[in-house]
Protein backbone atom coordinates (compact mmCIF):
# COMPACT_ATOMS: atom_id res chain seq x y z
CA UNK A 1 0.00 0.00 0.00
CA UNK A 2 1.00 3.60 -0.15
CA UNK A 3 0.72 6.18 2.53
CA UNK A 4 -2.92 5.13 4.05
CA UNK A 5 -5.65 2.80 3.15
CA UNK A 6 -6.76 2.01 -0.23
CA UNK A 7 -8.21 -0.69 -2.25
CA UNK A 8 -8.91 -1.79 -5.85
CA UNK A 9 -12.00 -1.21 -7.15
CA UNK A 10 -14.29 -4.29 -7.83
CA UNK A 11 -14.91 -3.48 -11.37
CA UNK A 12 -10.94 -3.63 -12.08
CA UNK A 13 -10.88 -6.95 -9.88
CA UNK A 14 -13.01 -8.20 -12.70
CA UNK A 15 -11.44 -6.72 -15.50
CA UNK A 16 -8.33 -8.12 -14.72
CA UNK A 17 -9.69 -11.59 -14.60
CA UNK A 18 -11.11 -11.41 -17.33
CA UNK A 19 -7.76 -10.00 -19.50
CA UNK A 20 -8.92 -6.68 -20.40
CA UNK A 21 -6.07 -5.04 -18.09
CA UNK A 22 -2.34 -5.56 -19.01
CA UNK A 23 -1.06 -4.02 -15.86
CA UNK A 24 2.37 -4.83 -17.52
CA UNK A 25 2.19 -3.41 -20.34
CA UNK A 26 -0.97 -0.30 -20.55
CA UNK A 27 -0.29 2.80 -19.61
CA UNK A 28 -0.81 3.09 -15.82
CA UNK A 29 -1.27 6.69 -14.35
CA UNK A 30 -1.65 7.94 -10.61
CA UNK A 31 -3.74 11.16 -9.83
CA UNK A 32 -4.40 12.92 -7.03
CA UNK A 33 -7.99 13.59 -6.13
CA UNK A 34 -9.87 15.91 -3.20
CA UNK A 35 -11.34 14.12 -0.24
CA UNK A 36 -13.97 11.75 -1.05
CA UNK A 37 -15.67 8.47 0.19
CA UNK A 38 -14.96 6.12 -2.44
CA UNK A 39 -16.74 2.93 -3.00
CA UNK A 40 -15.05 -0.35 -4.29
CA UNK A 41 -17.95 -1.33 -6.12
CA UNK A 42 -19.48 2.19 -7.24
CA UNK A 43 -16.31 3.54 -9.38
CA UNK A 44 -15.59 2.15 -12.92
CA UNK A 45 -13.83 5.10 -15.06
CA UNK A 46 -12.79 8.24 -13.96
CA UNK A 47 -15.62 9.79 -15.67
CA UNK A 48 -18.12 8.71 -13.59
CA UNK A 49 -16.45 9.47 -9.92
CA UNK A 50 -19.12 11.51 -8.20
CA UNK A 51 -18.28 14.22 -5.78
CA UNK A 52 -14.39 14.23 -6.35
CA UNK A 53 -12.33 16.29 -8.61
CA UNK A 54 -8.63 15.68 -9.70
CA UNK A 55 -6.10 18.08 -7.97
CA UNK A 56 -4.43 21.25 -9.48
CA UNK A 57 -1.50 23.20 -8.45
CA UNK A 58 2.01 24.08 -8.85
CA UNK A 59 4.11 20.63 -9.50
CA UNK A 60 0.98 19.17 -10.51
CA UNK A 61 0.58 17.41 -13.76
CA UNK A 62 -3.36 17.16 -14.84
CA UNK A 63 -3.74 13.78 -15.65
CA UNK A 64 -1.60 12.50 -13.26
CA UNK A 65 2.16 10.53 -13.08
CA UNK A 66 2.86 7.47 -15.09
CA UNK A 67 3.87 4.77 -13.29
CA UNK A 68 7.35 3.48 -15.03
CA UNK A 69 8.87 0.15 -14.02
CA UNK A 70 6.18 -1.67 -14.17
CA UNK A 71 6.47 -5.79 -13.78
CA UNK A 72 4.18 -8.88 -13.15
CA UNK A 73 5.76 -11.36 -11.09
CA UNK A 74 5.08 -14.97 -9.79
CA UNK A 75 6.71 -15.74 -6.53
CA UNK A 76 6.55 -18.96 -5.52
CA UNK A 77 8.41 -18.82 -2.37
CA UNK A 78 5.39 -16.94 -0.56
CA UNK A 79 2.70 -18.80 -3.31
CA UNK A 80 1.52 -14.93 -4.85
CA UNK A 81 1.29 -13.00 -7.82
CA UNK A 82 2.27 -9.28 -7.23
CA UNK A 83 2.26 -6.14 -9.28
CA UNK A 84 5.18 -3.44 -8.81
CA UNK A 85 6.21 -0.02 -10.10
CA UNK A 86 8.29 2.75 -8.93
CA UNK A 87 7.43 5.43 -6.59
CA UNK A 88 5.77 8.16 -7.80
CA UNK A 89 7.58 11.66 -7.20
CA UNK A 90 5.93 15.29 -7.59
CA UNK A 91 8.34 17.57 -7.55
CA UNK A 92 7.96 20.91 -6.21
CA UNK A 93 3.98 20.42 -5.25
CA UNK A 94 2.01 22.75 -3.76
CA UNK A 95 -1.61 21.85 -3.92
CA UNK A 96 -2.47 21.83 0.02
CA UNK A 97 -3.31 18.28 1.67
CA UNK A 98 -4.27 16.04 -1.31
CA UNK A 99 -7.27 13.23 -0.30
CA UNK A 100 -6.57 10.19 -2.32
CA UNK A 101 -4.41 8.72 -5.06
CA UNK A 102 -5.94 6.94 -7.74
CA UNK A 103 -4.74 4.25 -10.08
CA UNK A 104 -5.70 4.07 -13.85
CA UNK A 105 -5.27 2.66 -17.03
CA UNK A 106 -4.91 5.48 -19.21
CA UNK A 107 -4.48 2.63 -21.77
CA UNK A 108 -7.97 1.51 -21.25
CA UNK A 109 -10.48 3.38 -23.68
CA UNK A 110 -12.33 4.57 -20.70
CA UNK A 111 -9.59 5.26 -18.27
CA UNK A 112 -10.86 2.77 -16.04
CA UNK A 113 -10.11 3.11 -12.27
CA UNK A 114 -7.77 0.10 -10.40
CA UNK A 115 -7.44 1.45 -6.90
CA UNK A 116 -7.23 4.28 -4.60
CA UNK A 117 -5.26 4.72 -1.36
CA UNK A 118 -5.80 7.71 1.06
CA UNK A 119 -3.39 10.59 1.58
CA UNK A 120 -2.84 13.55 3.91
CA UNK A 121 0.07 14.96 4.34
CA UNK A 122 0.31 19.06 2.96
CA UNK A 123 2.06 19.42 0.38
CA UNK A 124 4.01 23.00 0.75
CA UNK A 125 5.78 23.09 -2.37
CA UNK A 126 8.79 20.24 -1.63
CA UNK A 127 8.78 16.87 -3.18
CA UNK A 128 5.69 14.41 -2.49
CA UNK A 129 6.32 10.86 -2.77
CA UNK A 130 4.06 7.73 -3.04
CA UNK A 131 6.39 4.89 -2.11
CA UNK A 132 4.76 1.65 -2.55
CA UNK A 133 4.87 -1.52 -0.59
CA UNK A 134 8.17 -3.51 -1.34
CA UNK A 135 5.89 -6.71 -1.24
CA UNK A 136 3.70 -4.81 -4.30
CA UNK A 137 1.53 -2.31 -5.09
CA UNK A 138 -1.45 -5.51 -5.55
CA UNK A 139 -0.83 -8.85 -4.49
CA UNK A 140 -2.61 -11.69 -5.10
CA UNK A 141 -2.45 -14.38 -2.70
Amino acid sequence: MAEGNGAIFNNAKEQMLLGLFHLSSDTIKVIMVTSWSPTVDGEIVLATFTGVTEESGTGYNVGGETLGSKAVTQDDTNNWGKFTGADITWTGLNIGTPGHAVMYSDGHASKAAIAYWELGRASNGSDYKIAWNANGIITLT
